[in-house]
């Protein structure tokens, strides 16, 4: 495992460091090929994503189904599966840390991200039930289809290019391992742990065996299963989170004026994203949003290649679907939340481990940003309190300075002595050593949407939180089903059909055996 997260930090570090430099900030270059790609097939394609939508819901929706034409499974189990996949933690805890650092404003740039990201969603689904391969079924789990961004790279550009295929196919199956498996079941560890003090043993077992119930028998149990675990999921989350708009129906349009101003001429994030820079909340924005509907990345085309159809058009307008739910309708339910509670920039009692955790020494600059660095060799605190000025190492949480430090619960036991990072602990005055200090600090994560859940539905009821937290146990859970077929078919490309089984047991014992903690610290959520 610390080679995966070693591989990793030094993809990320390239990928993210590479770029268009715009004063001190970096346009990466993932971000202008996504995007500039997204640009360049809505204008070729005259706004196809406008134009053929409505198209879209009627398709996936059975209206023109035909049992009788290639594929394993129908438009709205390919859409389901698809979606499945794309519906994710990202939508919780990775909408949650787009406004965390970039602030209210990188809402506005996920839909963008989401408006360019459909018209790449239906070029590659077009492809990719173009150039898919469909055989006999040879074994009753694994289906008659094989298609995706490999198929159509290796035959739509010419046995040339089979080398990008390859090199494609073992991104991709690389990634089913990690973002959709590992990362997922990591989240939902977590969540369970810090909920309900579930060992983290006992949710990888049962998780895992649910998986492998579902997965073992192909995409067509794959299909049935996320027919009907996706619209239950999204129903479920996307009404609690309705009823809070509505209970807030006075903030709403103040909302999204902010939303607006804060696009183009962002304040601040809670994380200190710095006044004015641009940049950074568009940036936050765009990865987030690209994370979440995964336009571009070539795994939804995948699911889609399944489809009984043999118009390959007929399953691209049903990816124009994707971005909408997905992103325009989960993701700003999500951020929409958040803003309106106002708990997005909210401090809140937290009980800070001194050894690791969300821990991170930061450094404020003069425009209000702050900067992450090493840790300093001692920080000393005097009634409570740390210095914060502008060049100085200061202890933060979530990326954010604490103000002030306690050693009980209650808050009322101001800490005086040193925080000594080295060792992971503080001494006090008096030469008593803690592990544990207790503050307010900002959340982040999945941890923050729980919260404005349980804030927003506090009128009516006491376990509001408890939504988001049945919604990441079914939005991790359908995630690592979906993923695990986009992973096999890319180990039967790479290896031939005997490789499918093997993949898939490995598959399932990548998620029980993946360390939580560590994943945590260096993969952070989608």
């Amino acid at each position: 495992m610390d080679l995966f997260e070693q591989i990793i930090q030094t993809v990320k570090f390239y990928v993210d460091g590479f770029g268009i430099p715009v004063g001190e900030q970096v346009i990466p270059l993932k971000v202008i090929a996504l995007l500039g790609a997204g640009f360049f097939l809505t204008v070729r394609l005259g706004f196809v994503q406008l134009r053929y939508l409505s198209h879209g819901f009627a398709v996936a929706t059975g209206r023109y189904d035909d049992p009788n034409e290639p594929g394993d499974v129908s438009h709205f189990q390919a859409l389901t599966t698809a979606l499945s996949a794309t519906v994710g933690i990202g939508n919780i805890a990775g909408a949650a840390w787009a406004i965390h650092y970039g602030g209210p404003g990188a809402l506005f740039w996920m839909w963008m991200t989401a408006l360019l990201g459909a018209a790449t969603k239906f070029s590659e689904v077009t492809l990719a039930q173009r150039y898919r391969e469909v055989t006999a079924e040879t074994h009753k789990h694994e289906g008659t289809v094989a298609g995706g961004p490999m198929y159509y790279i290796e035959h739509g550009l010419g046995p040339r290019w089979r080398w990008m295929a390859i090199f494609f196919a073992i991104a991709l199956g690389f990634t089913a391992f990690i973002t959709g498996n590992a990362v997922q079941a990591n989240t939902l560890a977590d969540t369970m742990q810090s909920n309900f003090g579930t060992p983290n043993v006992v949710t990888g077992l049962l998780a895992a065996a649910v998986v492998a119930v579902v997965i073992l028998g192909g995409i067509t149990r794959i299909g049935r299963v996320t027919a009907v675990l996706a619209p239950l999921m999204a129903g479920i989350y996307v009404l609690s989170a309705l009823v809070i708009i509505a209970m807030n129906a006075g903030a709403v349009l103040p909302t999204f004026a902010l939303i607006m101003r804060e696009a183009f001429n962002p304040s601040a994030g809670v994380a200190g994203t710095g006044i004015g820079v641009l940049l950074v909340t568009l940036n936050w924005g765009v990865n987030r949003g690209l994370f979440s509907n995964e336009a571009g990345q070539g795994s939804a085309p995948i699911a889609h290649a399944a489809a009984k159809t043999d118009e390959p058009v007929s399953e691209g307008v049903v990816g124009l679907v994707e971005p909408f739910i997905d992103t325009i309708i989960i993701v700003t339910m999500t951020c929409l939340v958040l803003i309106i509670t106002g708990v997005y920039d909210d401090r809140v009692p937290s009980e800070m481990t001194l050894a690791g955790g969300d821990l991170t020494y930061v450094t404020p600059q003069p425009d209000g940003r702050f900067v992450e660095g090493d840790a300093p060799a001692s920080i000393r605190i005097t009634g409570g309190r740390q210095p914060i000025t502008d060049g100085q190492v200061a202890f933060a949480w979530h990326d954010v300075p604490v103000e002030r430090f306690f050693t009980d619960v209650a808050q009322t036991q101001a800490f005086t002595g040193a925080i000594d990072p080295a060792a992971g602990s503080a001494v006090g005055a008096d030469g008593t050593t803690y592990d544990t200090l207790y503050g307010n600090a900002p959340e982040g994560g999945a941890p923050l949407t729980q919260l404005g859940f349980q804030r927003g539905l506090a009128p009516l009821v006491d376990w509001g939180g408890f939504i988001v937290v049945l919604s990441v146990m079914l939005f991790a859970i359908s995630t690592a089903i979906s993923w695990s077929y986009y992973g096999d078919r890319c180990a039967a490309y790479l290896f031939g059909k005997q490789a499918v089984l093997p993949y898939r047991l490995v598959y399932v014992a990548m998620g029980l055996s993946w360390d939580r903690d560590r994943a945590g610290r260096g993969l952070g959520p989608r």
